[in-house]
C-alpha cells in the first residue's frame, strides 16, 4: 500500500477499509488534513479498468451539473492498479433533492452526441462494455450491448437455442421499439447503489459505465432496484418529456442490465431476462 502512496505523491496517516464492492478493495485514507477514497483491483484481470472509469467521471463532469468524484491520481504498482478520488462526505437530502436530481439527469441527456456508443470501449461490472461507433440506436443496442452477452450465456448453457432465436427476434424489433432520439451521454449503472446525497445537499454520481445511448437506458435503470422517487420522474418529464408509453418500454431498457447480471451471477438473473425475451417468441 505504501507504493501506492508515493506512486500518488500524498502522505497518508491512517488508513481504513470501507465496503467497495465485489471487485475492487476501497479504503478511506487520511492525511494531509484531507480524506481521500482509494480503490485498488489486479491490473491482470482487470485492464486499465480505472482508467476507463476516470475518463468516465471526467465526461459526466463536463457535461453535468452533478457532483463528480475528482480523481486525484490514477495508475499501477506492480500488479496492482490504483484509483485515487476525492473523498465526499455524505450529507442530508433536502426537500428539493429528488426535484433537483431528476432535472439535472435530464439537462445531461438533453446535450446530443455525435454518435451511439462512445470513444472507447470501458467496463460494467467486472464485464467489458464494448462501444463501437454506430450512426443508429438499434444496430448498436442490438450488436453491441444485446448479442454479445447472449453468446456468452448460450455458451455457459443458460440460454437454449430457443432463447437466442427469441432474442434475434427481440432485435429485428427495436427499431419499432424505441423513439427516435438522438444520442445522450449516460451513466450506464445508474441505480441506487452509484448517487449519494453529499455534505450541503448535492447529489453526486459515481462508478459510471458511459457511453452515448438512448435516454430511457438510464431511466431504466433508475427502476431496475427499487426505483427512486416519483419526484425525481416528475422533474426528469417536466425538463426534458420523455416518449408516451416510457413506462411499458422499462423491460426492454433493462434487458442489458439483466443480461449483464446473468452473465456475473446467474440464478434468477437469467429467468428475468428470459421473461422479457420470451414475449417474442411468436
Amino acid at each position: 500500500m505504501n507504493q501506492i502512496f508515493n506512486d500518488a505523491g500524498i502522505i497518508i496517516t491512517s488508513c481504513q477499509p470501507v465496503h467497495g464492492g465485489d471487485i475492487n478493495e476501497a479504503y478511506c485514507l487520511y492525511g494531509d488534513e484531507k480524506k481521500y477514497f482509494l480503490k485498488v483491483n489486479d491490473a491482470n484481470r482487470f485492464p486499465l479498468m480505472f482508467e476507463k472509469e476516470m475518463n468516465g467521471l471526467n465526461t459526466l463532469r463536463e457535461y453535468s451539473t452533478f457532483t463528480i468524484p475528482k480523481v486525484i491520481q490514477c495508475g499501477n504498482v506492480q500488479t496492482r492498479q490504483y484509483l485515487l478520488l476525492e473523498w465526499i462526505e455524505k450529507g442530508q437530502a433536502g426537500k428539493d433533492c429528488w426535484l433537483h436530481f431528476g432535472s439535472g439527469l435530464a439537462m445531461l441527456h438533453k446535450q446530443p452526441q455525435p454518435f451511439f456508443g462512445f470513444t472507447e470501449d470501458n467496463f460494467i461490472g467486472s464485464l467489458v462494455q464494448y462501444n463501437p461507433s454506430h450512426p443508429t440506436w438499434h444496430s448498436f443496442y442490438a450488436e453491441c450491448r444485446v448479442m454479445p452477452l447472449v453468446k456468452i450465456l448460450f455458451d455457459a448453457g443458460s440460454f437454449s437455442i430457443e432463447d437466442t432465436r427469441n432474442i434475434e427476434l427481440f432485435c429485428k424489433r427495436i427499431p419499432t421499439l424505441f423513439p427516435s432520439e438522438p444520442p445522450a451521454l449516460l451513466h450506464g449503472d445508474l441505480w441506487g447503489g452509484n448517487f449519494m446525497i453529499a455534505k450541503g445537499g448535492a447529489v453526486a454520481i459515481f462508478d459510471p459505465a458511459v457511453y452515448f445511448g438512448h435516454r430511457e437506458m438510464d431511466i431504466g435503470m433508475t427502476r431496475l432496484f427499487g426505483g427512486f422517487d416519483r419526484t425525481f420522474y416528475e422533474a426528469y418529464n417536466e425538463t426534458f418529456p420523455l416518449d408516451k408509453g416510457w413506462q411499458q418500454r422499462l423491460p426492454f431498457t433493462q434487458l442489458y442490465p439483466l443480461l449483464v447480471h446473468a452473465v456475473l451471477f446467474g440464478g434468477h438473473y437469467v429467468s428475468n431476462a428470459k421473461g422479457i425475451i420470451n414475449q417474442f417468441s411468436k
